[in-house]
């Protein structure tokens, strides 16, 4: 199991490292707040997915603690999109939609691959199951940037992009605050 385990997170962090720089580009490039986020999510993955490696092998402890600090990490990112956001409400700026929806398109594509690759393994421990759910907020991610592009272009309005990356910090913010609360679980238990 370990050695599956450790072989499709090779994979997922390899396509969420590029997938940040990509999306990172893109979203300065096209000026998108929501954009930005996505690829900050799609760091905090590769990050996590890297961590993820380090603790396959190890005990339930190492495990719920590597947890922890995926939990951070991606709380971390939800406060730097809510300065970006901040930033945007002071300079406000019309993001390109063609370039949100075509790389949001994208992203959807390799996040959807993670996914299904993580798929088997999102409740074989804690270790995998916070794995699993960042992959799935890339999913949610992407469909709202897609949409928000979608919404700049029947707009000619940024705040579409801007009300997009405030629904994906309340979705990072939740994603943190149930890995935090798994791992803490996990570190009672290991106590026992």
């Amino acid at each position: 199991m370990r050695e599956r385990q450790r072989g499709t997170l090779q994979i997922v962090l390899a396509i969420n490292a590029v997938m940040f720089f990509v999306i990172a580009g893109a979203a300065l490039y096209g000026k998108s707040t929501s954009l930005l986020a996505d690829s900050l999510d799609n760091l905090g993955d590769a990050l996590t997915y890297g961590l993820s490696l380090y603790a396959v092998s190890k005990d339930v402890s190492v495990k719920a603690r590597v947890a922890l600090f995926k939990g951070g990490l991606i709380g971390l990112a939800s406060v730097t999109v809510i300065g970006q956001i901040i930033y945007k409400t002071f300079v406000p700026a019309l993001p390109l939609f063609d370039v949100m929806g075509a790389f949001s398109l994208l992203g959807l594509v390799a996040n959807g691959l993670c996914l299904f690759l993580l798929w088997r393994h999102r409740q074989e421990d804690v270790n995998m199951s916070s794995v699993w759910e960042c992959s799935r907020n890339d999913i949610a991610s992407n469909l709202s940037v897609f949409i928000a592009a979608g919404a700049v272009w029947l707009t000619d309005s940024g705040w579409p992009d801007v009300v997009v990356a405030i629904g994906l910090v309340l979705l990072l913010i939740r994603s943190a605050v149930r890995v935090i609360s798994a791992a803490r679980n996990e570190l009672r238990h290991a106590a026992r």
